[in-house]
């Protein structure tokens, strides 16, 4: 677990202006660094505002730690100098690839879940550590097809954890997307994953494409009731921060604390904080 209390939210720019006239404020905000590394200086006072006002997480999305290409260092080197100017002591990832022959796609792909990936993965765990001087966060990732595998996604991902020495960041969301996908039960990944690992959690939405037969992890819509009763189970074994992440179809910031009245309802009732 990370130095958080309470209940955060995704900080974005379809609402930021609206925070210092509204009474709502999250106990805390995760950012994603590439959004504002090179924001517009309309947003540059009252992003600091914000992210200086409330503790903060960062949470990338083009690391790429499962590419085949070595890593962009030059790019890590970028993200600390973001981590260290607005005094950002976490930062967590995907365990996916987004990036091949030097192009960046902003996709999180799926990585084969073989014991060499947990090599290569946990290797570059410590490239980035030494680079950012913090420790690296990764969370699970949903996705749509299943290259070569050797094991169960919870044993990949645990056995990453415990040879890189990485925490975890488990997203509630992905777990159920997933689960629904690839035909396994939600609740059995959540008994059986590292709790020891998880640093936070995410909630968000998804929808179902009929016509495909999935769920796709959209980030765009409420969060359903299957996922919220899945967060209630996940509480009952895992007391960490958790928050709102969506990206799409952002709706007013009145909207979105709703939601977050209704996750840290939940954390409340079923913690007793």
């Amino acid at each position: 677990m990370i130095n958080l209390k309470g209940c955060g939210l995704g900080l974005r720019s379809d609402f930021l202006l609206d925070i210092s006239s509204s009474d709502f404020q999250p106990d805390w905000w995760e950012v994603t660094p590439e959004n504002w590394m090179h924001m517009p200086r309309i947003y540059e006072k009252a992003f600091e505002e914000a992210v200086f006002s409330r503790p903060t997480v960062a949470h990338g999305l083009s690391l790429s730690i499962g590419s085949v290409d070595g890593l962009n260092k030059k790019f890590i080197k970028q993200i600390k100098n973001f981590l260290d100017r607005y005094k950002i002591e976490y930062y967590s990832e995907h365990l996916s690839f987004s990036s091949l022959h030097g192009k960046q796609s902003y996709e999180l792909l799926p990585v084969p879940m073989t014991k060499k990936m947990v090599e290569i993965i946990s290797d570059r765990v410590k490239e980035v550590e030494d680079i950012i001087q913090r420790n690296l966060i990764l969370e699970n990732a949903t996705y749509y097809y299943v290259p070569y595998s050797e094991m169960r996604e919870v044993d990949f991902i645990n056995e990453v954890l415990e040879k890189s020495g990485a925490k975890m960041l488990l997203d509630v969301n992905n777990v159920f997307v997933n689960s629904v996908n690839h035909s396994f039960k939600a609740r059995k990944f959540i008994d059986e994953i590292d709790k020891s690992k998880v640093a936070y959690m995410h909630m968000a939405g998804h929808y179902s494409d009929e016509e495909l037969g999935l769920k796709i992890d959209s980030h765009g819509m409420p969060i359903c009731s299957g996922v919220w009763k899945l967060l209630e189970y996940t509480l009952k074994q895992i007391q960490a921060p958790v928050m709102i992440e969506r990206d799409n179809n952002i709706p007013p910031l009145s909207e979105l604390e709703q939601e977050y009245i209704q996750m840290s309802d939940i954390v409340k009732r079923v913690q007793n904080v």
